[in-house]
């Protein structure tokens, strides 16, 4: 079983003005003592976010784990250590076919139904959310709450992350409600090092 830290910070591109501010963000993070990462871009082209994601790899490739959002071939191309998926993206098990055994395959699940489905999956671990009402998504589906994580953690034994406007405020709350990691995006972007050390400091 894998070993998940407890902040798993996503950088979603949308955020961000260039590669140059990505990058500065994510050098903030890994200061702060982030071994993991996610980079996540719904809205770019192909080749930009190849470009962006061997930069990427190329800076903090031997410090931090890398997670590609969504697309597991370009995870491949750019030497990431996993791939997630979400429930309109390639199948686990397809996306488990392009990357192979030996990277980390994470799943996003919004109910008990498909947190079971993804239970039965050869996925490393598996997200439930949104705990809370989220404004990174433009359709996000609806809020599972505590209850929800707490649901999540009776049905699975894979390490769970927690997703969902997820803050300093209420991180501690999600992850006694069964979370083994937190999934962050929105409240790491004003001043990166010092949020991650904070949300260390509180999940302690």
């Amino acid at each position: 079983m894998i070993n998940l830290p407890r902040l798993y910070p996503i950088l979603d591109r949308a955020q961000f003005t260039d590669m140059k501010a990505l990058l500065r963000a994510a050098e903030e993070l890994r200061a702060a003592g982030v071994s993991l990462l996610q980079y996540r871009d719904k809205s770019g082209n192909v080749r930009e976010m190849l470009e962006e994601a061997r930069g990427l790899k190329q800076q903090f490739g031997s410090s931090m784990k890398l997670i590609m959002n969504d697309r597991a071939d370009l995870c491949l191309a750019a030497e990431f250590d996993g791939v997630h998926v979400g429930q309109d993206d390639l199948s686990p098990e397809g996306a488990r076919r392009v990357i192979g055994s030996g990277l980390w395959l994470g799943v996003s699940t919004h109910n008990p139904e498909q947190l079971g489905e993804a239970d039965s999956t050869t996925a490393d671990y598996l997200a439930i959310g949104p705990v809370f009402a989220t404004s990174s998504k433009l359709n996000p589906d609806p809020v599972v709450g505590l209850e929800g994580v707490r649901r999540a953690r009776e049905l699975t034994r894979k390490p769970l992350v927690a997703i969902g406007g997820i803050t300093r405020g209420n991180t501690r709350s999600v992850v006694e409600a069964g979370a083994d990691s937190v999934a962050v995006i929105s409240d790491l972007i004003r001043d990166p090092r010092k949020s991650a050390e904070e949300f260390f400091r509180i999940l302690g």
